[in-house]
């Protein structure tokens, strides 16, 4: 039986690595690091046609979220090898083994507390992404690296710049409800932003005087 411990301590906590290296032997599954995907932290696929069952995380997650997502897809085999495809992926069935694979890692107390306290209140109702419970997202956003110049939309003061991965500047505005609404630059356009869109803070020098003065048009 092989042991994916050493290899999976790069990513995990290295408590963690040995359950998750069982998990991979007595399963028969494919883990595989994945590069960096922007619309998915991992997924998992089901055997076709004699393939084993299949899973990919990505590579860049800090190691408490690699872990969390880790568990997710696993929980996605365990529910399709007790009903196959006869239940909906994010089912009761499904939100059921994730509160199973979760709770050794709580016992154990391989998570941080903070982190810890969110996946408690996460588990009430475990949704199809981490990144949909706000508060689960925001405490394992304080183990990332590297994010000076990434920021969430909540984060940013009002009328603070920002751009998207395509190149386009906005202009944030005042939240409605759960999202806020911002301003395109260019088109003057009104957008809602999820409060934890990832975008990257823009400084006025950057932006054409024409541009600024659109964005003070009413709407």
């Amino acid at each position: 039986m092989a042991d994916f411990s050493k290899e999976l301590s790069k990513y995990m906590p290295a408590a963690a690595a040995p359950i998750i290296s069982t998990w991979i032997n007595d399963t028969g599954c494919q883990f595989r690091i994945s590069r960096s995907r922007k619309t998915k932290l991992g997924d998992y696929t089901a055997p076709f046609r004699g393939a084993s069952h299949r899973i990919s995380i990505n590579h860049d997650l800090n190691p408490f979220a690699f872990l969390i997502t880790t568990i997710h897809e696993f929980a996605h085999l365990y529910t399709y090898q007790h009903y196959k495809n006869k239940v909906k992926p994010h089912g009761v069935e499904w939100k059921s083994s994730y509160k199973e694979l979760m709770y050794p890692f709580l016992r154990l107390s391989i998570f941080p507390t903070d982190v810890a306290q969110a996946i408690v209140h996460y588990m009430k109702n475990p949704a199809a992404s981490s990144c949909t419970d706000l508060e689960l997202y925001r405490t394992l956003r304080r183990y990332d690296l590297n994010t000076a110049a990434h920021r969430t939309v909540e984060s940013l003061a009002a009328n603070s710049l920002f751009s998207i991965p395509d190149g386009r500047i906005f202009q944030k505005k005042e939240k409605l409800r759960k999202r806020y609404k911002c301003v395109e630059i260019n088109t003057n356009k009104v957008y809602l932003f999820h409060a934890v869109a990832e975008v990257i803070l823009v400084a006025l020098e950057k932006v054409p005087d024409l541009s600024l003065q659109r964005v003070e048009t009413t709407y």
